[in-house]
């Protein structure tokens, strides 16, 4: 699969190889249906933090390793921190080589989380985009193979394997709320639902990255800040999110930081689970009003990662 002519892929069929490739390699994450945060009504959940490093992105990891002909020089992705770890961890297992650039926002969590996989780990002064150039310098230099964060076909439809097995675990949800950073994420659950479900993005105000392509065209780059940055912090989106996107109408919908920190903060107390901004980003969008389902629509949330800063065990 290339990037080019994505928008021909028969994306079922993709997603459908992708879990017959992964599964050996990636968790099959639990799913709930879970009363509290202060709503009205029941959420269903997939605890999809709970997965290998600590976040989805071993699936779309595994899938573009699978598929590639690895060249000797091993392979380079740059990395807020979570795609950094799955790539460091699917080459671990697969036993290839791996260099990781991540900018210093992602933290320490995140970058001791990549050096105890084993990967060469350079931290680039900056922001992600900052590190995505220093890892095509050395994808020019060393002929190491990049590995993209989100915006590849292989990734993608490693992502929309979660959807696919959330569906086989009995996902009832008319509603489907999912966290954007790049979009690789909610790509591959839009290639995988093709409209069966209502999917709604979720970006911080602080990240309006889809909501603003969406408005001005796939090319816009916006200036990313705030807690969930260094999950959520794409300058610019996807192309093949873009794409999905703009086809299927998704309207993202903007949540504050603290809108954000409230509901990590009641994941903890009311179910006891420890996530990372990003990883409560789509909750917050229920338990803060800026989505309020209708009467009677069935809504679910992807928890998305797990990896917090700083951590609490160290």
């Amino acid at each position: 699969m290339t990037r080019r002519g994505h928008g021909h892929l028969n994306w079922k069929a993709e997603i459908k190889a992708a879990a017959s490739r992964i599964t050996p390699y990636v968790q099959r994450t639990p799913v709930m249906q879970a009363r509290g945060f202060g709503l009205e009504f029941p959420v269903g959940m997939k605890l999809e933090q709970m997965q290998h490093t600590g976040s989805f992105k071993p699936r779309g990891a595994f899938n573009t390793l699978l598929t590639q002909d690895i060249p000797k020089a091993g392979l380079v992705a740059a990395s807020g921190g979570n795609h950094g770890a799955a790539v460091a961890y699917a080459a671990r297992v697969l036993g290839h080589r791996a260099r990781i650039y991540v900018p210093e926002l992602a933290g320490p969590s995140k970058i001791a989380l990549i050096k105890r996989l084993g990967a060469d780990l350079v931290v680039v002064e900056g922001a992600y985009a900052n590190a995505f150039t220093e890892a095509q310098a050395w994808e020019a230099a060393s002929g190491a193979m990049q590995v993209h964060a989100y915006d590849a076909p292989a990734t993608v439809a490693g992502q929309g394997t979660c959807l696919r097995e959330w569906e086989e675990q009995g996902l009832e949800a008319d509603t489907v709320l999912i966290a954007v950073g790049g979009g690789g994420l909610i790509a591959g659950a839009l290639a995988w639902l093709a409209g069966r479900r209502k999917v709604v993005a979720v970006e911080p105000e602080n990240a309006p990255t889809l909501a603003r392509a969406l408005q001005d065209g796939p090319e816009t780059e916006v200036e990313v800040s705030g807690i969930a940055a260094n999950a959520l912090g794409a300058r610019r989106i996807g192309r093949i999110c873009y794409d999905l996107a703009q086809a299927q109408g998704v309207q993202p919908v903007l949540v504050s930081d603290a809108a954000i920190a409230s509901a990590q903060k009641l994941l903890w107390q009311e179910r006891r689970q420890l996530v990372e901004p990003a990883g409560a980003a789509a909750l917050a969008a229920l338990t803060s009003g800026a989505y309020q389902p209708a009467p009677g629509e069935k809504v679910a949330v992807l928890i998305c990662g797990a990896n917090t800063a700083p951590d609490p065990f160290e």
